[in-house]
């Protein structure tokens, strides 16, 4: 078949649409769509996943929440407002999906294959959505749902507490591999041809397969407890993941904040007797600067102590400074009103817990590799140069890639 013919077909038969549902209420974690993990907001990286996937055409988040649904247009995904009877503790899934299908039809959009995502799944991976959708579109199966396989003995428990098995007899253990492998959804993801799952409302029907997924990506977020150990699972395998957003390596942000100590410094100062301080600063990270303010880039240096070896510091890189500040968030947002830059576009760099409610207000929270562990969690970067060692200019050569086209970077 010529490839306009296969235009054509592909363009009668519909679209490939990702759907996130993302209500507000949720009483496990509150707000839990909008925390974040690596740095990046839950419904953020289930939009980029979607994104980030080939065969997907449109990416949708159905929602009845406006933060949500700004933080989800901010990561580029389009949105569905949500009926409020849709959106309750007892609404479905299916439900917000059907309604979302409805709602594209409404506007000429026509779905062949539906891509449901789960954003309380945070480590969905686009090579995963690609196959699934490829084994629904060549027709192997009609509907097909993430899993990795288990040889676990499971178990069942009646009212008086007695256990008896239930995929194995308790009479007998038999070897790994001797068994048979059963199969656990992770709930990350379901694909489904659309027509389909219309007749059949609900997300199994006709011949349903399985793609199995690595149990790294396996992880679920229904507890503050989950959310913790995705904040660390985040930073610990991060170079494993695909990259949220942005050209790898990057750090697609137009304005720089900086903490001072342990960032522009090694975190340590020498005194003199009449208690005058010296620190150690790399001169690599004034040619960074420089770089950042050729390229037009506003940049910040935020310290909640006063102290003259800042304001130095800040004069030989022609930079603003603001310190002596007790309340960093509320500086930031203020400097961010003033030089007019989103805080969703910011790139803040920090070392200590003091840094933490910027890092959380920034669309690029940043961290130096030897930061305090609440900071590496909160980042959505850890950069491999420590403070005082060219950290800064490690920052700034990787904002200066994302300004860079793709093209230009592989010549």
């Amino acid at each position: 078949m010529s490839e306009g013919v296969s235009d054509v077909v592909n363009a009668a038969r519909g679209e490939v649409v990702a759907i996130i549902p993302a209500r507000g209420g949720s009483k496990g974690v509150p707000r839990k769509n909008v925390r974040r993990v690596g740095g990046v907001p839950l419904v953020g990286r289930a939009v980029a996943a979607a994104r980030a996937t080939a065969s997907i055409d449109r990416v949708v988040v159905s929602t009845d929440d406006a933060e949500i649904g700004a933080v989800a247009e901010e990561w580029g995904a389009q949105v569905v407002a949500r009926p409020a009877d849709l959106a309750g503790d007892t609404a479905t899934s299916e439900s917000a999906l059907l309604h979302t299908l409805d709602t594209l039809a409404e506007t000429g959009v026509e779905t062949d294959i539906l891509v449901f995502l789960q954003a309380t799944s945070p480590f969905i991976d686009p090579r995963d959505l690609d196959r699934a959708i490829g084994l629904v579109r060549d027709g192997s199966f009609d509907s097909v749902f993430s899993a990795i396989e288990t040889y676990g003995f499971l178990w069942s428990a009646d009212a008086s507490g007695i256990a008896r098995g239930v995929n194995h007899e308790s009479s007998t253990r038999p070897r790994r591999q001797d068994r048979e492998p059963h199969y656990l959804e992770t709930g990350a993801f379901y694909v489904m041809r659309a027509p389909g799952f219309r007749g059949a409302r609900h997300r199994f029907f006709g011949r349903v397969g399985v793609v199995e997924v690595a149990e790294r990506s396996a992880l679920e977020i229904d507890t503050e407890e989950q959310l913790s150990l995705a904040m660390v699972t985040a930073s610990a395998i991060a170079p494993l993941l695909h990259d949220v957003g942005g050209q790898p390596g990057s750090i697609d942000a137009v304005a720089v904040v900086t903490d001072f100590d342990g960032v522009h410094t090694d975190d340590t100062a020498t005194t003199d007797a009449e208690g005058r301080e010296t620190v150690r600063v790399s001169r690599s990270d004034g040619m960074g600067v420089a770089e950042l303010r050729r390229a037009g880039i506003p940049v910040l240096i935020l310290s909640t102590e006063t102290n003259p070896v800042v304001s130095a510091r800040a004069r030989k890189l022609r930079v603003d400074v603001r310190q002596g500040v007790d309340d960093k968030a509320a500086a930031l947002i203020e400097w961010a009103a003033e030089t007019g830059v989103p805080l969703s576009s910011v790139a803040y760099v920090g070392n200590d817990i003091n840094d933490l409610a910027c890092l959380n207000l920034v669309g690029w929270p940043v961290a130096v590799p030897d930061a305090h562990p609440l900071v590496l969690a909160a980042a959505r970067v850890v950069l491999t140069r420590a403070g005082g060692d060219g950290a800064v200019r490690e920052l700034s050569d990787r904002v200066l890639r994302s300004l860079i086209p793709i093209e230009r970077q592989r010549t």
